[in-house]
């Protein structure tokens, strides 16, 4: 950013701006009435996925927890591409947590007019996506130059390093 001092029209400077990249978007669901140990069965099997893979595991789980958390991933990704403007295509989730939230206590009656408490536990889930866009370049990139400097890729095609399977060579142990 240019900005003028002393009021001089030829004298400029050139002011750091601190641009970080947001690539994580969160969606929040509150008082999902369901335990919290169930949510987490079906959350535990999508961490670390693929936004579209993540859609198909959930429509074919049998689990009543699935329905919510579906809906709850549809808005996080409707989330990062309305507000951030990010691709759907390379967004992971990162973060899938479900924590305990209020218990909604009831009273059933019953005979002799006496009643028994019911208890229906809710949880609060939070799915976090993050876009990989950006990341893979970056570490495509840097990885490439760290092989370089330490000399595991080589220029000359003689010298390429061969990956030797042990198990169709016989292995160490056949060698006497």
């Amino acid at each position: 950013m240019l900005r003028n001092i002393n009021k001089d029209p030829f004298i400029f400077t050139r002011e750091k701006e601190d641009i970080k990249l947001k690539t994580e978007v969160y969606a929040l669901s509150q008082s999902i009435s369901m335990s919290a140990h169930k949510a987490r069965r079906v959350l535990d099997q999508i961490l670390g996925r693929s936004y579209r893979e993540t859609l198909t595991i959930l429509e074919l789980m049998p689990y009543r927890a699935c329905y919510p958390i579906f809906k709850l991933i549809y808005s996080a990704a409707a989330n990062a591409k309305h507000n951030m403007g990010l691709n759907e295509e390379y967004l992971v989730i990162t973060k899938a947590t479900a924590n305990e939230g209020t218990t909604v206590k009831k009273l059933k009656p019953r005979a002799r007019g006496r009643s028994y408490a019911i208890k229906r536990p809710t949880c609060h889930i939070t799915i976090v996506l993050k876009d990989t866009a950006l990341y893979e370049k970056y570490v495509v990139e840097n990885s490439i130059r760290c092989l370089k400097k330490t000399g595991w890729i080589y220029k000359k095609k003689s010298t390429d390093i061969t990956c030797h399977n042990m198990y169709s060579s016989g292995g160490v142990w056949d060698k006497k």
